[in-house]
């Protein structure tokens, strides 16, 4: 043993010099008492949802979004409503003017809404400037490519800069209790621009999606260390800016009292959220010796060509000579697995021109054996089918609720489902 300063130090720590230095740390036990976060409403319950309740003092919040897509809309909308309910709010934009700003919110309607706005780009007066009074409750910084920091030589937007400026900022909100969220640039494939790094550094990453041809919006939290990730939040963009959608299932289906062929619906879980979907399938038959074409919209490529093929590998149908397209309606798009049934069904509708009855869901995953596997939460997928007015349901044989409406068949085997669809 080593002594130092009346302190017993091992040789290990002699060796390697880790003696003194620092400062003590406290340490606690994983069952000391927790303190909930405070949260603060942003007057939009579906911003309120993906972000797990509310904007988290001093948290970090990272937005991404294709251009024009609604990011500084939305967070406008929010900034406003929050203004309104008497919470300081910032919000400074390094892309736009700041009349230009003005613009925007008088065609929102929110051009009294009391926000304090300006146009910046240096992190350093942003933050010297809001030192010198009562640190807002929310900072909106839109965007975070176009921030710079003068401790790191470079342009805005590179690397260097973006940590750079994301860091001073989030030690802003850890340090003051603000809440802050960097809009973020994204790249083609629809990741955020800039370092990876950027979305550790923050709580909260949410990814706004949809189709500028469609009026839908989507709100998706990626991740978030305050509560759920995969929430979402449903928008439709209008003259007025960005509304909610209460109700989104009804939103993405097809109103039609006759069956049609080639369309399923499959109940998507989002989250904690479940949402019913129209998927749309097109067959058709080609002549001898031309080439086959798949198109998906909303779902996996590669999952619907193994779907496909376990249709023909273990079901004995032939898509080989035909082109095959699918489409998940309303521009949504599907990432859960438990769709492959549903897909499927719509699949052998198409190419048996036999209609999938309108008052049933599908859903469950296809295994490469041609076996139906059980998927989470099927009951809450039951339950929102049922009071959306479905009566049946094709599903695993290992789904039963006894609480549920509807009637529930079960299929062991793609096999045997393809026989029932068949009539067989």
């Amino acid at each position: 043993m080593v002594e130092d300063a009346g302190a017993t130090v091992t040789p290990f720590q002699a060796k390697h010099n880790l003696i003194g230095g620092g400062r003590s740390i406290q340490l606690v036990g994983l069952d000391a008492e927790i303190t909930l976060p405070e949260r603060m409403a942003s007057g939009i319950a579906e911003l309120d949802r993906a972000l797990g309740g509310g904007f988290v003092e001093g948290s970090a919040t990272l937005i991404g979004g294709d251009p024009g897509i609604g990011k500084s809309t939305l967070l406008l909308q929010a900034a406003a409503k929050m203004a309104i309910a008497g919470l300081p709010v910032a919000y400074v934009s390094g892309e736009e003017a700041a009349d230009q700003v003005r613009l925007r919110a008088r065609r929102l309607g929110l051009g009294n809404a009391p926000v304090m706005l300006a146009a910046a780009t240096s992190v350093r007066d942003i933050l010297t400037t809001l030192s010198q009074a009562t640190p807002p409750a929310l900072l909106v910084i839109d965007s975070i490519q176009t921030m710079h920091s003068d401790l790191i030589e470079g342009a805005p937007g590179t690397v260097s800069q973006v940590r750079a400026s994301a860091q001073e900022l989030i030690r802003f909100a850890k340090e003051r209790g603000t809440a802050v969220v960097l809009v973020g640039h994204v790249t083609k494939d629809g990741s955020i621009a800039g370092p990876r790094v950027l979305e550790h550094m923050v709580d909260t990453v949410l990814s706004f999606e949809g189709e500028r041809s469609h009026q839908y919006r989507i709100l998706r939290a990626i991740k978030n260390r305050f509560g759920g990730t995969d929430e979402i939040g449903v928008f439709a963009m209008v003259a007025e800016g960005l509304t909610e959608i209460a109700n989104p299932s009804a939103l993405f289906l097809t109103q039609r009292e006759e069956g049609v062929t080639g369309t399923t619906v499959f109940p998507a879980l989002e989250g904690t959220r479940p949402v019913l979907v129209e998927i749309q399938a097109l067959v058709v038959r080609l002549a001898s010796g031309a080439t086959p074409r798949r198109a998906v919209v909303g779902w996996d490529s590669g999952r619907l060509a193994m779907v496909l093929a376990v249709l023909e590998a273990r079901c004995g149908l032939s898509f080989s000579a035909c082109e095959v397209y699918l489409n998940i309606a309303g521009g949504y798009r599907v990432q859960d697995p438990a769709a492959d049934l549903a897909v499927a069904a719509a699949l052998v509708s198409a190419l048996s021109e036999r209609p999938v009855p309108v008052d049933a869901v599908a859903f469950g995953e296809i295994a490469l054996s041609g076996e139906i596997r059980t998927v989470a939460h099927s009951a809450l997928r039951l339950k929102e089918a049922g009071k959306l007015g479905f009566e049946r349901a094709l599903l695993p044989p290992a789904v039963t609720d006894e609480k549920s409406s509807l009637k529930l068949t079960g299929f062991r085997t793609l096999g045997a489902f393809v026989e029932h669809m068949l009539g067989k």
